[in-house]
C-alpha cells in the first residue's frame, strides 16, 4: 500500500465508530501524514474517547508543528485522563513549546498525582529553563519516588540563586514536611544555619526521623553550648535507632560524656549498638568495660554490636582483653570473628605484654592460614608481631592459597640487613615474581622495592630478577605493571 493509499485509509478510519480504530488511524496519520492533516488531529483531540485524545497528542508531537501543537496540547495537558496528560506533556517537550502558558501548564503538573506526569513536568520546566511553581517544586523534594525528588533536587540546585526559589527552600527547611524539609536543610549553605537556629532546635523533636537527622547534622556545626545541650537531650529521648546511632557517633567523637547512659541503653540494638559501643568506649572507658564484655560474650545479642564491642575491648586494652578476645576467634558468627581480629589488632598496635605475644601470634597466624574473607584483616593484625614471623615465612613458602601467600609476603620487611632472615626473605620475593597468582607477584615486587629503598640495589646474583621485573612491565595487571616500572626506575636512578 502506497503512502497516499495509507493516508486515505487512515482518514476513513479516523471516523470509524470503534474508538480503538479511530485511535490507530490517528497514530498512523502522525507517522505518515504531514502538516496538512493537523485539522484532523485537532478534531481528534476533542474526541470523547480518551484513547483517541491520547493518540492525537502523540501524533501532534510526531508531526513537529509547534504552532498547531501548542493550540491543542495545552488543553490536553489538563485532560481528565492521565494517559492523555502524559502524551500531551511529552509532545510539548518534543515540540519545544515555549511561553508563559506552557510554563504554567508544566507548573500545574508538578502537583499531578501521576508520578510520570510529575517527571514530565520537571523535565519540561528544565527544558524551558524555568522553575515553575516554586512551592510545588520545593514540595517535590519530599516525593516518595526517587526519580521525582532527584529531578526536583537538580532543578532547585539549578535555580538556587533565584530569590523566589531560595526563599521557598529556606521556608521548607524551617517548617516543611518530612523528607522535603530534610533535603532542603541539606541544600542550604552553612551560613544559613544561624538564621535557622530556632527552627533547628525545635526540629530535634520533629516526627520525621529524616528531619531529626538533618537538623542534628546542622547543629553539630554550631559552637554554642545550647546546641550541644539540645543534641545531648535529644539523644536521651530518641527512639529511632538510626537517628540514635548518628547522635551517639557524633557526640562520642566529641568526647561528650552525656552519651554514657543512652549508649548503655542502645548497646544491644542491632542498628545502634555498634555506635553505642564505640561511643561508650571513647567517652567512659571505666564504665564501658563491664558493659562491653557482657555484650561481647552474649550470643543472644545481634552480631553487629557484639563485633563492635569486641573491637572496643581491644582498643581499651584491659589486663584480660587478650583472653576475652581469643575465644571469639572461633565464634560461629563471621562478623563477631572480624570484630575480635580488629580488637586484637588494636592490642598489637598498643603493645602486648610479653606473655601475650605468642598466643596472639599463633591464633592470628591460624586465621591467616585459613584464608577466606578475613585474610587481610588477620594480616593487618599480625603486622609488627615478630613472634609470628617463622610461621608467616612458612605460609609465604607453601600456602596453597595465593591470597595467603601474598598476605604473608607483605609481612616480611626485606629492608633490615641486620635481620638474619632478611636474605632468605629477599629470595622469597624473587621467587614470588614467577608466582601464577597476581597478588603474590605484586607483593613480591613491593618487597623488593623495600629492599632497594634500603640498599639501593637488587641483591647480588639476582640478574634474573631484573629480567623478570622487565617482563612484568607488560603484565596484564595495571598495578603490577606500575609497581615493576617504578622499581626499575628506582634501580636506574641508583
Amino acid at each position: 500500500m502506497g503512502a497516499d493509499h495509507q493516508i486515505a485509509f487512515f482518514l476513513r478510519e479516523s471516523a470509524a465508530p470503534d474508538p480503538e480504530r479511530r485511535a490507530a488511524a490517528v497514530k498512523g496519520l502522525g507517522r505518515t501524514g504531514g502538516a496538512g492533516y493537523v485539522r484532523v488531529l485537532t478534531e481528534a483531540a476533542r474526541d470523547p474517547a480518551s484513547t483517541v485524545r491520547a493518540a492525537a497528542a502523540l501524533a501532534l508531537g510526531r508531526l513537529g508543528d509547534p504552532e498547531a501543537g501548542g493550540e491543542v496540547l495545552l488543553p490536553l495537558m489538563e485532560d481528565a485522563d492521565p494517559r492523555v496528560r502524559r502524551r500531551a506533556s511529552v509532545a510539548a517537550i518534543r515540540l519545544g513549546l515555549e511561553g508563559a502558558a506552557v510554563t504554567q501548564a508544566f507548573a500545574r503538573l508538578l502537583s499531578d498525582p501521576d508520578r510520570h506526569l510529575r517527571i514530565n513536568a520537571l523535565d519540561g520546566l528544565g527544558a524551558l529553563g524555568q522553575a515553575g511553581d516554586v512551592t510545588a517544586l520545593a514540595g517535590l523534594l519530599g516525593d516518595p519516588d526517587r526519580t521525582v525528588w532527584g529531578r526536583a533536587l537538580s532543578l532547585v540546585q539549578r535555580f538556587r540563586d533565584d530569590p523566589a526559589v531560595r526563599a521557598e527552600v529556606i521556608r521548607t527547611a524551617r517548617q516543611g514536611p518530612g523528607a522535603a524539609r530534610a533535603r532542603a536543610l541539606d541544600l542550604l549553605p552553612d551560613h544559613c544555619t544561624e538564621q535557622l537556629l530556632e527552627s533547628l532546635l525545635a526540629g530535634l523533636s520533629d516526627p520525621s526521623a529524616d528531619v531529626r537527622t538533618a537538623v542534628a547534622r546542622r547543629l553539630f556545626d554550631v559552637a554554642r553550648p545550647e546546641a550541644r545541650d539540645a543534641l545531648a537531650a535529644a539523644l536521651r529521648t530518641e527512639r529511632d535507632p538510626e537517628v540514635a546511632a548518628y547522635l551517639l557517633r557524633r557526640l562520642g567523637d566529641l568526647g561528650d560524656e552525656r552519651v554514657t547512659a543512652p549508649a548503655v541503653r542502645w548497646l544491644r540494638d542491632p542498628d545502634a549498638g555498634a555506635s553505642a559501643a564505640r561511643a561508650l568506649a571513647e567517652t567512659a572507658p571505666a564504665t564501658a568495660a563491664a558493659h562491653l564484655r557482657t555484650v561481647m560474650a552474649d550470643r543472644t545479642v545481634h552480631p553487629r554490636p557484639r563485633s563492635a564491642a569486641a573491637t572496643a575491648v581491644g582498643a581499651g586494652g584491659g589486663w584480660d582483653a587478650v583472653w576475652l578476645l581469643l575465644p571469639l576467634l572461633d565464634d560461629p558468627d563471621d562478623e563477631v570473628r572480624a570484630g575480635a581480629i580488629d580488637g586484637l589488632e588494636k592490642l598489637v598496635e598498643n603493645g602486648l605484654r610479653p606473655w601475650e605475644r605468642r598466643p596472639v601470634a599463633r591464633a592470628l597466624v591460624a586465621h591467616l592460614a585459613a584464608g577466606g574473607q578475613h585474610t587481610w584483616r588477620a594480616r593487618n593484625a599480625l603486622d609488627g608481631l615478630t613472634q609470628a614471623l617463622p610461621a608467616v615465612r612458612r605460609l609465604a613458602d607453601g600456602a596453597e592459597s595465593g591470597k595467603v601467600r601474598a598476605a604473608a609476603l607483605s609481612l616480611l620487611d626485606g629492608d633490615d640487613e641486620t635481620d638474619a632472615h632478611v636474605h632468605d626473605d629477599v629470595r622469597r620475593f624473587l621467587r614470588g615474581l614467577d608466582d601464577p597468582h597476581e597478588p603474590v607477584r605484586y607483593e613480591a615486587v613491593l618487597g623488593l622495592e623495600r629492599w632497594v629503598a634500603a640498599t639501593g640495589t637488587l641483591p647480588p646474583g639476582s640478574e634474573e630478577g631484573h629480567s623478570r621485573l622487565t617482563a612484568l612491565t607488560t603484565d596484564a595487571s595495571h598495578r603490577l605493571r606500575h609497581a615493576a616500572t617504578s622499581l626499575l626506575a628506582a634501580l636506574d636512578t641508583n
